[in-house]
């Protein structure tokens, strides 16, 4: 009789550490799929207009939307018109001479006259001064799209609500960050 009970007891933990093991690999590949799943907001860089509206639509603090730059598309430049205003007073880095109106972008001189231009999220307003300057000026390298770091991913974003180029959709995590094309 003990013995019975004892291969009853061995045949129930086994039976029972299988169906958690079944359990468990469902459960992670559910979650994997949702983890695909995933859709987060960003702006379509084909479409913004650079109007500003995001730094002061989005329900965070400071804008999620943030300045980028495609460098490939850009390289070294002498003179960036998203850098400066199109009438300076000097072609240094004064603040009277720059479009940013938080100083979130910086150059440094790559050789005489050629320099490389930086954007600093953490000061980036997203108001587009820098995106509008490129795109009218220039070869339009400088594009806005929502930082994934400071983004809540609200359920319904208040800068697509607003958009008026309609440029903001929800898309695959995977595929965050849409690079604007040369």
């Amino acid at each position: 009789m003990d013995t019975k009970r004892r291969r009853l007891l061995k045949t129930c933990c086994r039976s029972g550490i299988a169906l958690g093991l079944v359990g468990l690999t469902g459960f992670l590949a559910v979650k994997k799929k949702n983890a695909a799943d995933t859709l987060v907001w960003q702006i379509d860089p084909a479409k913004c207009i650079g109007c500003g509206a995001c730094s002061y639509r989005c329900v965070s603090t400071v804008s999620a939307v943030k300045c980028f730059h495609n460098f490939k598309m850009c390289g070294y430049c002498d003179l960036c018109t998203g850098f400066f205003d199109p009438q300076p007073l000097a072609r240094n880095t004064g603040a009277e001479n720059q479009l940013c109106p938080v100083n979130a972008i910086s150059r440094r001189e790559v050789e005489t006259p050629y320099f490389e231009y930086k954007i600093d999220h953490n000061l980036c307003i997203g108001c587009g001064k820098c995106v509008d300057g490129c795109f009218s000026l220039g070869n339009g390298s400088l594009f806005l799209q929502i930082s994934q770091a400071h983004c809540l991913q609200c359920n319904q974003c208040t800068i697509a609500l607003h958009c008026p180029a309609q440029a903001i959709r929800r898309i695959p995590a995977e595929k965050a960050y849409m690079m604007k094309d040369a």
